[in-house]
């Protein structure tokens, strides 16, 4: 191990008390765990790790329990997660955890940990840089097949080249054991005397092997590593209505009960009929062939092209599933299909043999559109899997046939793409499409899947023979959701009421993320005593940040432990984490490849990991690893940075972030309060006027005051324009509810005063939108005192918020999203139970006319039991999602309630200073200098009373919030302890109009599924 670091092995080993001579070996008693720890210290130390010790406990030799708990919440923990929903790490735990780690029994019962004991930590499963939640089955597999990627393999019988390279069955096992699920197969007309059809790759050297054998390999393998569907794509050549029997009675009897040949009664061949979902054809073998209109009555020729009138249906080509290019092989003799062949015509058909085979070797189809028609025996075999020639999305959207399956070569995807992104995201959403790799990948080498998922695509297929970068990616993704080799597709290449641009920059619905990564070491990375460097790549939608960055070479040959201490690679703007992936790769200087990893990015955790790399073949490596900080966080823009931090943290910036915008005067005045004496209510109008007509602050707070104190009105211009605008606006009025306060009828001047005072609001729309009329409407609530009595200053309240427009236009659109959810799974609800009452149904009436001897019971009471557990999956997944709706809401409210709240603070405490200033400039003027001396001096308490009392609206908005929360969980808690009855109900009403003798009696079904703990809720 490590030769070319022999005598930093002999030295670990003699820190350990270990043998270390040549020829010396080390006895099991000997070679403890302790001796094991004490080794790897001593052979790759981790100065990296003591400076991030040393960093939080400022220099002691040990971290306390409040110490570790302070550390792991606030660098281990993601910083999008709520603390209500996730709450923040106790020292409880942080106690289990000393006990666990830390090697120094005396530092434990002391709740102490060392710098050994936190980096057993950081490399113990607590921090598992994968969630591991997303590796085991997670995905809801109750949708349509066509809201899934699956994992696709190409030409699946070879083990290397295209050309020359060996066919076996045995490559059909080892997919389906890697997980996958659509195989190919390429049959071809077998030799006499035996004529068994054979697998292989036409037009090259590559071996033949038997079809029978195939289809045994995969009768043994199929549901060892996933028990959902599998689809063999069948590229037919085999031009013999003999053989094509052979080849489905092998199907038959072979597969046997696995093999789907009726259509399911709740999913029939008709268009505008969805698809069955993986959990429905679970255990099931599904054919992809060419399937004929009407049973053929003689051979047709391998090379003989359809009929002019043949344009649609299954007579068409599968795989190519285009319009006619250039690049295609041209069938053969079109006309040759309407008469028997002569001589002549049979050595011109010999001819276009030799151009076909010359065309498919260099065109990017191959074989694939020389298919030939499926005769009787093998059409009876396909069902939800038709393949049909692509014409266009328009054709096919007319159609709406969720069953017809289109493949296009990568060349022809990578086209559409480019032209007709979002309409083939539109087409993915109803049916499937298939990309295989070009024909002149002779050394199977694959194309790169990402950009055909982000179209939707569900069949990616890829060259297994080739572990390069693409294969690495497909494996990355597929290593997910339990490998059952379905991957359900973002809700963005789902949803019908939406349409997808792959290449938008911007998405409603999601909230873009921000990655950062610092790379802090490696270990073990070779066994060569060589300089490394590491290389970071994210792998996104086209418009995601696409720059790959990359380390500088370590500064010493070193592979052991290496070191990179430099500043964080930054991701900044991430459109769709759930569709983004990160890439992690190794080399040693002079590019050679030593390890990577590919995570996705919803399955990242956050904090110090240490990434466990994975070979060429994505196997993992024994002890190669990184140690790295990774940060992921809702994307925010440069421009709004200051305005997020203050949106967070209200009372700490109570002042405006940005410098300049102390400069500028507010519009919106507090208004006189009744009985106000007449010059204190012209030096507001003045202090109100001077914004309008200059926006510098020495001129518009001083100056304005003195210069219209005489006569305030018939001066300013701009006055006469205003007035007639308030008059038509009655909105302002009814949310300031201003009723109650003008008791005293003696001072008409105050009630002017406030009509006037929304003058400013067609000018302030430009600047400050949304908040705009709660600035408005409540400065005149907060604010209806006489500026010489500051002491009963006000606020806005929570209540006022809530009540604002903008906040009810967020409201209600909540409630809508919400109640369509709720119809969906309504109907969801609905369709299931028809579907289970129609087979009650049916198993009535097949039992009907039997003997009175035979019960039914055992079948009813599966059938029972099936629709119970399908059901309930749907009501916890109905009040699961309802529940997280809710508290997705919860936080948009609160967003938005703070973000008005902190723009009224902000105005409220503007108008405040500004009043000061004018009452202070007043008696300056009348010569009253010890009165101005006195009103300065009210004003720290009366702005520290404002502060107080929007402190308690900030926390009254978030008590509010935080009762909202408790109440969906609540809520969701009652229903999950209701779900037994409602379930009962259900069945009972699906059962009672067929079988009444049946039916469960009440609590039959709590007392069942619970027993003793029937009182506990366990949901």
């Amino acid at each position: 191990m490590f030769p070319a670091d022999k005598k930093r092995v002999e030295a670990a080993l003699a820190e350990a008390n270990l043998p270390k001579g040549k020829f010396d070996t080390v006895k099991p008693d000997v070679f403890t765990e302790a001796a094991f720890k004490t080794f790897i210290l001593n052979l790759c130390p981790r100065p990296e790790i003591n400076e991030i010790f040393t960093s939080f406990t400022k220099g002691k030799g040990f971290m306390t329990k409040e110490m570790l708990t302070k550390f792991l919440n606030e660098k281990q923990r993601d910083s999008r997660l709520n603390e209500e929903l996730f709450p923040l790490i106790r020292i409880e735990q942080v106690k289990n955890l000393i006990e666990k780690y830390e090697p120094s029994s005396s530092n434990a019962s002391r709740g102490q940990i060392s710098p050994e004991g936190l980096m057993f930590y950081l490399m113990g499963s607590e921090t598992s840089v994968v969630k591991l939640d997303k590796l085991a089955q997670s995905h809801d597999m109750t949708q349509p097949i066509p809201h899934y990627f699956v994992k696709s393999s190409h030409n699946t019988y070879l083990t290397a080249g295209q050309l020359t390279g060996v066919s076996s069955p045995e490559m059909y096992r080892q997919c389906l054991l890697a997980g996958c699920r659509c195989l190919e197969l390429d049959c071809w007309k077998g030799k006499p005397p035996d004529e068994e059809p054979i697998i292989t790759h036409g037009f090259t050297m590559t071996t033949e092997i038997l079809f029978k054998d195939v289809i045994e390999a995969i009768a043994a393998s199929a549901f060892k590593t996933s028990k959902y569907p599998v689809v063999l794509s069948f590229e037919n050549h085999v031009d013999s209505v003999k053989q094509q029997e052979k080849m489905a009675e092998y199907c038959r009897t072979i597969f046997g009960d696995a093999l789907l040949v009726d259509v399911l009664e709740k999913y029939p061949l008709k268009a505008g009929h969805p698809m069955p979902s993986p959990s429905e054809l679970m255990g099931k073998i599904l054919i992809k062939n060419k399937k004929s209109s009407a049973p053929a009555s003689k051979p047709e020729p391998a090379k003989k092209a359809p009929g002019p009138e043949q344009t649609n249906g299954a007579v068409d080509d599968p795989e190519p599933n285009q319009p006619a290019d250039p690049n295609q092989p041209a069938p053969a003799n079109p006309e040759a299909g309407d008469a028997p062949h002569t001589t002549d015509e049979r050595e011109e058909h010999d001819d276009h043999d030799e151009q076909d085979e010359e065309k498919m070797k260099n065109s990017d189809e191959g074989t694939a559109g020389q298919e030939v028609t499926a005769y009787e025996e093998m059409s009876a075999l396909v069902n939800y899997v038709q393949p049909n020639k692509f014409i266009s999305f328009e054709n096919a959207a007319k159609k709406n046939k969720s069953f017809v399956i289109s493949s296009f070569v990568e060349t022809k995807g990578e086209s559409l793409i480019a032209k007709n992104a979002v309409d083939w995201a539109e087409y993915n959403k109803r049916q499937m499409s298939r990309i295989y790799p070009k024909g002149t990948r002779v050394d199977s080498s694959n194309y790169s899947p990402q950009p055909f998922w982000t179209a939707g695509c569900q069949f990616v297929a890829l060259n297994y023979q080739t572990m390069d970068f693409p294969m690495q990616l497909n494996m990355a993704l597929f290593e997910f959701n339990g490998r059952t080799g379905y991957i359900l597709k973002h809700d963005v290449l789902r949803r019908n009421d939406k349409k997808f641009d792959p290449f938008t920059d911007r998405i409603d619905t999601i909230i873009a993320s921000t990655l950062s990564i610092k790379i802090y070491s490696g270990q073990f990375l070779s066994d060569k005593s060589v300089k490394t460097g590491v290389e970071v790549e994210l792998i996104g939608l086209p418009k995601d940040p696409k720059r790959k960055y990359r380390t500088k070479w370590s500064t010493t040959p070193n592979a052991i432990n290496p070191e990179w201490n430099e500043e964080p690679f930054v991701f900044e703007k991430i459109l769709l984490p759930e569709m983004a992936y990160l890439r992690l790769v190794v080399q040693e200087e002079g590019g050679k490849f030593l390890g990577h990893r590919i995570i996705p990015l919803d399955a990242l955790q956050t904090g110090f990991q240490h990434v466990c790399l994975r070979s060429e073949s994505n196997m993992p490596l024994t002890l190669p690893s990184l140690f790295v900080h990774i940060e992921v966080k809702d994307y925010i823009p440069a421009a709004f940075a200051d305005f997020s931090d203050a949106l967070f943290n209200p009372v700490k910036t109570s002042k405006p972030p940005k410098t300049e915008s102390l400069t500028y005067v507010c519009e919106y005045e507090l208004p006189v309060a009744d009985g106000a004496a007449p010059a204190a209510v012209t030096d507001v109008k003045a202090a109100e006027e001077a914004p309008a007509s200059s926006v510098t602050p020495a001129e518009g707070d001083a100056a304005p005051p003195a210069e219209h104190t005489p006569e305030p009105e018939p001066e300013p211009e701009p006055q006469p324009e205003a007035k007639p605008e308030p008059e038509p606006e009655p909105e302002p009025e009814p949310e300031a509810k201003p009723e109650p306060e003008p008791e005293p009828e003696p001072e008409p001047e105050a009630k002017p005063e406030e009509k006037t005072e929304p003058d400013p609001e067609p000018k302030s729309e430009e600047s400050p939108e949304a908040a705009a009329d709660a600035v408005v409407t409540e400065t005149k609530e907060s604010s209806e005192e006489s500026p010489s009595d500051w002491s009963d200053v006000t606020t806005v309240t929570c209540e006022e918020l809530q009540q604002h427009k903008n906040f009810l236009k967020v409201t209600k659109k909540q409630e809508k999203d919400l109640k369509d959810m709720e119809k969906k799974f309504q109907k969801k609800r609905e369709e299931l139970l028809q579907k289970y009452s129609d087979q009650f149904k049916a198993l009535k009436k097949k039992n009907g006319g039997k003997k009175s001897g035979e019960d039914p019971g055992d079948q009813m009471n599966e059938l029972k039991q099936k629709l119970k557990s399908e059901l309930r999956a749907l009501l916890v997944e109905q009040h699961d999602q309802i529940k997280k709706k809710k508290e997705q809401n919860n936080t948009e409210r609160l967003t938005k309630l703070l973000e008005m709240a902190t723009e009224k603070h902000c105005s409220e405490t503007k108008a405040l200073n500004r009043m000061k200033k004018c009452k202070s400039t007043e008696q300056l003027d009348n010569d009253n200098a010890q009165s101005a001396d006195n009103s300065g001096a009210d004003g720290s308490p009366q702005e520290q009373s404002l502060k107080k009392k929007q402190a308690s609206t900030l926390a009254s908005i978030r008590e509010l919030i935080s009762q909202l929360n408790k109440d969906a969980v609540a809520e969701h808690a009652k229903k999950m302890w209701s779900l037994p009855g409602d379930l009962s109900e259900a069945v009972n009403s699906c059962v009672q109009p067929h079988f009444p003798e049946h039916v469960e009696k009440a609590g039959e079904s709590r007392s069942e599924s619970s027993g003793q703990y029937s009182h506990v809720f366990v949901g």
